[in-house]
């Protein structure tokens, strides 16, 4: 197997290919017709590896699984670390190429499986829809700041507020598409998703679009891993033992959501409440015991999906 690395960027990427005296590069423009030329100097029986770079990588990804060429998509923090490991001191995409050509040979990553085409469709709407919340936010606080001025601008206020009616109607109209989307696509999953006390339309969406609706994962831990939910602990000799935070990989904004539907579990959902008041005599943290009831509504969303039966309490899943 010939492992192929490749740097991405907004307009270009470069391909770093093995070779008797190490590695030769060579860079093509990030378009279709660059990308084409890029696969028709593949060898035979090759595995491109590359970096998630957002959707500056999109294209290459898709066209290159179109040609059956094998490809894998490596989170960034693992090339980074790898290439500590390997003592790099200086940074250039033919470089880092040159790195995510030789990470690829010494740690033989997984086979990415692009997304279907409604999980695109969702995580662009997702995408679109945090930042029109970023926007209604900034707003919002700039009309609170301006309505203590002792004299405020009638024409300043009025474009505020028609920018903030305006981004309220986009952010309704968009949630609304996101659930209509994944009740017509997911309905299963939603359906049974839903049915758990805690989780409601919008993060059961959000569940669908991070797990490919519960297809990407075989265990709920491994959600809770990539949603940054799991907590660290560090131990070396007699010097250190360290029970630490959670390690925060992955969607910042689903694991905020996570944590507030927590919060509401505790009130409705009899397993959680029974669950967060056991922390609380343990003399668990309320932080604490709240990010364990995100983790457990993981693992009830996830057994729920697995063994297609809606929640009920009391239910113990073998697979959590």
């Amino acid at each position: 197997m010939t492992y192929i690395g490749i740097d991405v960027s907004k307009d270009s990427f470069v391909s770093a290919y093995p070779s008797k005296s190490g590695y030769t590069t060579k860079s093509f423009p990030n378009t279709t017709s660059g990308v084409r030329r890029f696969i028709s100097s593949l060898p035979e029986d090759c595995h491109c590896v590359m970096e998630a770079t957002g959707n500056y990588s999109m294209l290459l990804l898709y066209l290159l699984q179109q040609a059956d060429i094998t490809v894998s998509m490596e989170n960034p923090q693992k090339i980074k670390h790898f290439a500590r490991a390997m003592l790099s001191t200086t940074k250039t995409d033919e470089i880092d190429a040159k790195l995510i050509a030789m990470y690829g040979e010494k740690m033989e990553p997984a086979p990415y499986k692009i997304p279907s085409e409604s999980i695109i469709l969702l995580k662009q709407k997702r995408t679109v829809l945090r930042q029109l919340k970023k926007q209604l936010l900034m707003m919002t606080n700039l009309h609170e700041s301006m309505a203590v001025l002792p004299k405020q601008d009638p024409t300043s206020k009025a474009s505020i507020e028609q920018t903030i009616r305006f981004l309220r109607k986009q952010i309704s109209k968009m949630e609304e598409e996101i659930t209509n989307i994944s009740n017509k696509e997911y309905k299963r999953q939603m359906t049974l998703l839903t049915s758990i006390k805690g989780i409601g339309d919008t993060i059961a969406s959000a569940l669908i679009i991070a797990t490919g609706g519960f297809t990407y994962f075989s265990s709920a831990k491994q959600i809770s891993r990539f949603l940054g939910l799991c907590p660290t602990y560090q131990q070396s000799g007699t010097s250190v033992n360290v029970k630490g935070h959670i390690n925060r990989n992955g969607d910042t904004y689903l694991r905020s959501q996570l944590y507030i539907a927590a919060m509401s579990s505790i009130a409705s959902n009899s397993a959680c409440r029974e669950a967060f008041l056991k922390m609380k005599e343990r003399g668990k943290s309320g932080k604490v015991a709240l990010i364990a009831i995100a983790n457990k509504l993981i693992r009830q969303a996830f057994a729920v999906v697995t063994n297609n039966r809606p929640y009920a309490d009391g239910y113990v899943s073998s697979f959590a």
